[in-house]
């Protein structure tokens, strides 16, 4: 018997909106069929795609036309929207980030049916490499890890990026700048595979590249249980940029950059070398191996494919909603610590960042969008 076809619902019909919609019509995204589109005009994409077209969010929900809604609007009224739709207990997948704050994250994974699929596009777990990073540093063949470091100086974006928008890169709007947007990513991945800091001492730039309001800049200090270590850089001003990942263990490393994946065995461990040797300035020997991968993959559509089917078959989503929490939690810690000039601690005060961040939306006001043509490839966005 045929698996039946969702019937999925597209709200926001923007950039990342369109790529979603183009995965689904391709047939990249198998047993799917959008049925209806939201947005504020009607372009007249629906008819072509043989939908109906919505100008409000709950009319859609509300339509049964749908049993399933991707949400691919500004940060801003995600909450409202994911609210409104799982209080009508469809499935929902959302766009990075889960909120404007890990606290409103917390609200929605409360009101998350238990029959009801919520997951968050976190696309870059199926990226191959950090994939064969996690692999790497589960199977414990690095041992004890001792320090990580993520340069992500690679999220360039021109002043056109933010003129064209009114939300972004407000308080109001986006509840922050790189680190809620670009470096969500880099952050979910860096949590998914080192682990979660225990504290986070942080300095960010706010506008020190674009005229905004919110981080365009950002070095954090992580500390972890176990005494381990961490840095984390990120920056939209810097070009080209640098992209490099450090992991260190007792027993090697592993390095990403430019795309090569390199990973260094010790013959022993580091430590147990450390304490034996009579050698001065002696070093373990090392073997040096190419974990490389050129596969290439449709990051969005694997995600929304396992979205299908967890839908269907009950499959454990790659991303679900809930995970979206933590590197939410270290973006929000970066920001307070930098505000309040002291080290945060997690698990983070979830509320009392939330009334920080009301504070900050307060004086806060969306931008007037610039009239301006912006060229857009979508495919030069990802890094």
């Amino acid at each position: 018997m045929a698996t039946q076809n969702i019937k999925l619902g597209v709200i926001g019909l923007g950039n990342i909106a369109q790529q979603h919609i183009q995965n689904v019509i391709s047939g990249a995204v198998k047993n799917c069929k959008i049925t209806a589109l939201c947005a504020r005009n009607d372009s007249g994409q629906a008819k072509e795609l043989g939908a109906i077209h919505f100008t409000r969010y709950q009319d859609l929900i509300d339509s049964g036309e749908v049993d399933t809604v991707l949400i691919a609007t500004p940060t801003l009224s995600h909450f409202e929207i994911t609210k409104y739709a799982l209080e009508k207990n469809l499935h929902v997948m959302l766009e990075k980030p889960i909120g404007l704050s890990s606290w409103e994250g917390e609200e929605l994974v409360k009101l998350a049916p238990e029959k009801s699929q919520f997951a968050l596009m976190l696309n870059q777990r199926t990226d191959p490499t950090f994939a064969k990073m996690k692999q790497v540093i589960e199977s414990g063949i690095l041992g004890e890890i001792k320090r990580t470091h993520w340069t992500m100086t690679n999220w360039f974006r021109p002043d056109i990026y933010f003129q064209v928008s009114d939300w972004r890169a407000t308080w109001k709007g986006e509840g922050g700048g790189l680190l809620v947007n670009q470096c969500i990513h880099n952050l979910d991945i860096f949590q998914w595979v080192c682990g979660i800091p225990s504290e986070i001492t942080a300095f960010c730039e706010f506008g020190k590249y674009h005229n905004i309001e919110v981080e365009d800049e950002v070095t954090a200090y992580l500390r972890y249980e176990n005494k381990a270590t961490g840095v984390f850089v990120g920056s939209t001003g810097e070009a080209p940029g640098v992209n490099r990942f450090d992991i260190i263990g007792d027993n090697g490393s592993i390095h990403f950059e430019n795309g090569k994946l390199t990973q260094k065995l010790n013959d022993q461990s580091t430590a147990e070398f450390c304490a034996n040797t009579d050698e001065m300035f002696g070093m373990p020997k090392v073997t040096v191996s190419d974990l490389s991968t050129d596969e290439s993959v449709n990051q969005h559509a694997i995600i929304m494919n396992n979205f299908v089917n967890a839908i269907h078959n009950n499959e454990a989503l790659i991303a679900p909603a809930k995970d979206g929490l933590a590197s939410l939690d270290i973006a929000n810690g970066i920001l307070q610590s930098s505000w309040n000039k002291q080290t945060v601690s997690l698990p983070l005060d979830r509320a009392g960042y939330q009334a920080l961040l009301n504070e900050k939306a307060q004086s806060s006001s969306l931008r007037k969008k610039s009239n301006a043509e912006a060229k857009v490839d979508m495919n030069a966005s990802y890094r």
